[in-house]
């Protein structure tokens, strides 16, 4: 399921193969939203567990969207006993500010010193 999403709905990963997708869950921080045995939603934190995260990957399958199913995911992200010290989580988003801003993002507070490598067609290669 988290693949077939990531794969073909997630405008951040289109294309992905699956032993990327599972290699990046192998070393991440992983959460499910689940209706009974049925997973719903997923998120991801890539985290030393100490200092920072990067939260990602988080999505819940349209059929099950603006039922509330991301709202208590991120809540059990941010109320993670391991992510409690971390000194900063950040994330990248286009259209869930509002949802987040509810969690304690906000925007970067200092954005001109971020610097990335961006190759946003990577999984296209296959």
């Amino acid at each position: 399921m988290i693949h077939a999403f990531l794969h073909d709905h997630a405008p951040w990963s289109i294309g992905i193969a699956r032993h990327i997708v599972e290699r990046s869950i192998e070393g991440s921080l992983c959460f499910g939203a689940y209706l009974g045995k049925r997973q719903v939603g997923f998120a991801r934190v890539i985290t030393d567990f100490v200092t920072f995260g990067y939260l990602c990957d988080v999505f819940v399958l349209p059929e099950f969207q603006s039922r509330g199913y991301a709202a208590l995911l991120m809540q059990h992200v941010v109320d993670s006993d391991v992510l409690q010290g971390l000194r900063r989580i950040v994330l990248v988003t286009s259209n869930a500010h509002g949802l987040y801003r509810r969690y304690g993002f906000d925007k970067l507070a200092h954005p001109e010193k971020y610097m990335e490598v961006h190759r946003p067609n990577v999984y296209a290669a296959g």
